[in-house]
């Protein structure tokens, strides 16, 4: 038994490490950001840059717990409901790189797009085995949604700056 929630510890702690370390591949391309964003034209709607790293930290915690219940099921079948979630993962951290870093803005839209296509197709995979799971990525989805619009309209707003 105590055998059991070790194992189940351990892998609670490396989905949350995993999660974070997608967190710190981001975080890096966004260490100079903060004087290239305040040079944006933003909308009024624009959160404050300091609320950036707070609401991520949730979000990936939630995350990382959302699959971690996944795997906790240690069956065959979630493996392609795990897999989406790495694939959403991996583009999530190319995020930061595109805007912050390569100042690609048409790019970092369409990989906006294409991550949110593929956070749908995690939560819709995690709703079959774990309603608790899927809904933790909820806000997850809803950040997104409301992050891809922030992206298209900075921009639409700033050709000079993000081509």
């Amino acid at each position: 038994m105590q055998k059991r929630v070790y194992g189940e510890l351990l892998g609670l702690f490396g989905w949350l490490l995993s999660t974070f370390v997608a967190a710190g591949v981001g975080a890096v391309a966004s260490l100079g950001a903060s004087a290239f964003y305040t040079q944006l034209i933003r909308p009024v709607w624009a959160p404050p840059a300091v609320l950036f790293g707070p609401v991520w930290t949730v979000l990936y915690t939630m995350m990382g717990v959302s699959a971690w219940l996944i795997w906790g099921l240690h069956t065959q079948r979630t493996r392609t409901a795990l897999n989406l979630f790495w694939a959403q993962l991996v583009v999530n951290a190319l995020w930061s790189w595109l805007f912050f870093v390569w100042h690609l803005g048409a790019w970092a839209f369409v990989e906006m797009l294409i991550l949110l296509a593929l956070i749908v197709a995690t939560t819709v995979a995690f709703w079959r085995f774990s309603r608790t799971a899927a809904l933790l990525l909820m806000p997850y989805l809803a950040w997104v949604s409301f992050a891809t619009a922030l992206t298209w309209f900075v921009w639409q707003h700033n050709p000079a700056l993000l081509g």
